[in-house]
């Protein structure tokens, strides 16, 4: 399997928001009896719930819910099933939720009641987490300017899943339905069964890196978490002496450094955007050695963001910009899909993570040069070298906009000034820029050489 499944941290939005309609479906059970019913409508009247609880059992005519063993195990097993998308099915109370439910059975109707409310508001709560993550981006990541997604289940599909048994339906209507997500839960899927599976040597550290052509018995580890992290066909030995799955025994001499091993070396660079040699030195290393448990973490939260930016995926037609994977995608709404490398911003200055609409292109832009790119990159250069403007194409612009004469300006101490440079084949900006709203100044680029986008910021 492709181990670089996990979902990169993504920029632009939707533009084009459809909406869908569904007729209302109310449900009902067989009557409970009158006491229950009315226990049941005092303990929602106190429950004081921020999640749709009455509403649930106003489309149920008041009725509850979880009264029935074979009802309880189908809410249960759907919420056990919640692993798979990253969430912890004990906060939703699923290990405990049977023994309650035939502990409630022996009691009163304010026991049963109890209890049905609180299965139910089991169920909301595992279908907001699924339709609107379970943390707010913004309590972990400030910069984040997604908005916040609303709930995507319509309820009344929910209570009719609900009455026919088919709990695990009612999550799917919660969960997002990009292919993004369900690569992620595949991914997440697959490394949870490794993690169970036991370990696999780490390779250790070395003075020299391991290069093509070398014999080594560490050359037989680095085939061993090669075959971890998606090449199955490494391996030269019984396949039952590795705790992993899907281990084709291969005919090569497992010591041996060969040209299959080094085109396998570079797939795993490639993915994990390493230098692309073939040789293992301390970065590829490193990245051969996470632990399993590190990648089943890294998925589940970005499972989490997926299910932060489900709006901006669903919507069509969209661009977005995969920050850590380098590439531009843009879907249309007859499902045809297209991308592009693009160029992003380094560690030292973050692409910032923003949603917006695309406004309007500039063609043949000019480029008023960034504060940050002025002042740590632009003014040394013009301190060195005072003909740098001159050759560069750039102005001195007032703040109000008037043109000044480089000469008068003292670049030690420039004041406020800005410098903006004229259109033509040194502009960095190149032929097209494409702008939309947003508080960091972002835009995309399309450079004049051709094959990638650029995604810039004016900061």
């Amino acid at each position: 399997m492709n181990d670089n499944q996990p979902l990169r941290r993504w920029a632009i939005g939707a533009a084009l928001c459809l909406t869908l309609t569904y007729p209302l479906m109310a449900t009902s059970s067989e009557p409970a009896s009158e006491a229950l019913q009315q226990a049941l409508t005092q303990r929602i009247q106190q429950s004081g719930e921020t999640l749709p609880v009455e509403s649930f059992y106003q489309l149920r005519d008041g009725q509850p819910a979880w009264q029935a063993i074979n009802r309880v195990e189908a809410l249960v097993s759907a919420l056990n099933s919640l692993v798979d998308d990253g969430l912890t099915p004990s906060d939703y109370q699923a290990a405990s939720l049977l023994d309650d439910f035939q502990l409630s059975q022996q009691l009163d109707a304010q026991a049963k009641a109890s209890f049905d409310v609180r299965a139910t508001r089991s169920l909301l709560l595992a279908l907001d987490h699924l339709s609107l993550g379970k943390v707010n981006p913004k309590d972990v990541e400030p910069n984040w300017d997604l908005p916040r997604p609303e709930r995507s289940y319509v309820l009344p599909r929910v209570v009719q899943a609900v009455e026919e048994g088919d709990v695990h339906q009612a999550l799917a209507f919660a969960r997002p339905a990009s292919p993004e997500y369900a690569q992620l839960r595949e991914a997440l899927t697959h490394y949870r069964r490794l993690a169970e599976q036991g370990s696999v040597p780490y390779l250790p550290g070395r003075e020299e890196s391991l290069r093509p052509g070398d014999i080594d018995d560490d050359v037989q580890t680095l085939r061993q978490r090669l075959t971890l992290w998606g090449e199955p066909h490494l391996l030269a030995a019984d396949s039952s002496a590795y705790p992993m799955v899907d281990v084709q025994a291969s005919g090569a001499d497992p010591r041996s450094f060969d040209r299959e091993l080094a085109q396998a070396v570079m797939r795993f660079q490639r993915r994990h955007q390493l230098q692309e040699d073939g040789v293992v030195g301390e970065r590829t290393r490193l990245a051969l050695n996470m632990p399993v448990s590190a990648r089943v973490n890294q998925l589940r939260i970005n499972l989490e963001r997926a299910r932060w930016i489900r709006p901006s995926l669903e919507r069509a037609p969209n661009v977005w910009v995969d920050i850590a994977g380098y590439r531009l995608h843009y879907t249309r709404p007859n499902g045809q899909h297209w991308d592009t490398r693009v160029v992003v911003g380094s560690p030292s200055r973050e692409t910032p993570i923003i949603h917006s609409s695309i406004s309007h292109l500039t063609v043949n832009p000019s480029w008023t040069i960034p504060p940050t790119i002025m002042r740590e990159d632009v003014l040394p250069r013009i301190r060195r070298d005072e003909q740098y403007l001159a050759r560069q194409n750039i102005q001195v612009v007032s703040l109000s906009g008037e043109t000044l004469d480089a000469s008068t300006i003292d670049w030690q101490r420039p004041g406020g000034v800005m410098l903006r440079q004229v259109a033509g084949s040194s502009n960095p900006l190149g032929r097209v820029v494409v702008r939309f709203p947003n508080n960091d100044m972002i835009y995309l680029q399309i450079p004049r050489q051709e094959g990638s986008f650029s995604v810039s910021t004016g900061r």
